[in-house]
């Protein structure tokens, strides 16, 4: 199989060569399709955030403004994540940013061993933060990224009503998202998308 350098997809893509277009969509696609569904997202989503990145680079790349300091493929991961992040409405909904805690992550072999350390530490330093919230938030976010009602959470927490089920939710979810948030390695961590 052809392997083409970061410079040949870059100058293909802004020739708008067809057999570019294809070696990017066979090696970078199903990785897109992955975080997006993995991020309540669905296929369709994944085609529209990969055909927007697509777009965003060929325009930076015939305005001759596409200067990586990472690989191609690094590159194109952090346009869609940032793409996906931005249609869910800008990290609102900690569901939305994080896949399950409990289900191990796989990511496909395709990633590179730089993006997968960077995401691996994401989901650990996700996890440590989770990890340390009380045994009544963990349990409550646990059924809320499960996607059990209000009604049936207010029932298995043993709440009186479905209003202080939806208030705890939401005072677990913002506490659980400023230790992240407030931890220096969540610096390290964005600073080096």
């Amino acid at each position: 199989m052809i392997r083409y350098s970061d410079e040949a997809i870059i100058e293909g893509l802004k020739l708008r060569h067809d057999d570019m277009i294809k070696y990017v969509y066979r090696e970078l696609y199903p990785v897109i399709k992955n975080l997006i569904v993995s991020n309540s997202g669905t296929d369709e989503d994944a085609e529209d955030i990969f055909q927007d990145a697509l777009v965003i680079v060929y325009k930076k790349g015939k305005d001759e403004e596409l200067v990586l300091s990472s690989s191609f493929k690094t590159f194109f991961y952090s346009v869609c994540k940032n793409l996906w992040l931005q249609r869910l409405g800008k990290l609102k909904d900690i569901r939305q940013i994080f896949v399950e805690v409990e289900e191990p992550v796989t990511l496909p072999e395709s990633i590179t061993k730089e993006m997968y350390t960077v995401e691996d530490e994401k989901i650990k330093l996700y996890q440590k933060h989770f990890l340390s919230l009380g045994d009544d938030c963990q349990k409550v976010l646990r059924l809320f990224l499960r996607k059990i009602s209000l009604r049936e959470i207010a029932e298995i927490m043993g709440y009186k009503t479905e209003k202080y089920a939806k208030t705890r939710k939401y005072d677990c979810k913002e506490e659980l998202k400023n230790r992240i948030l407030n931890d220096p390695n969540y610096l390290n961590l964005i600073a080096d998308d």
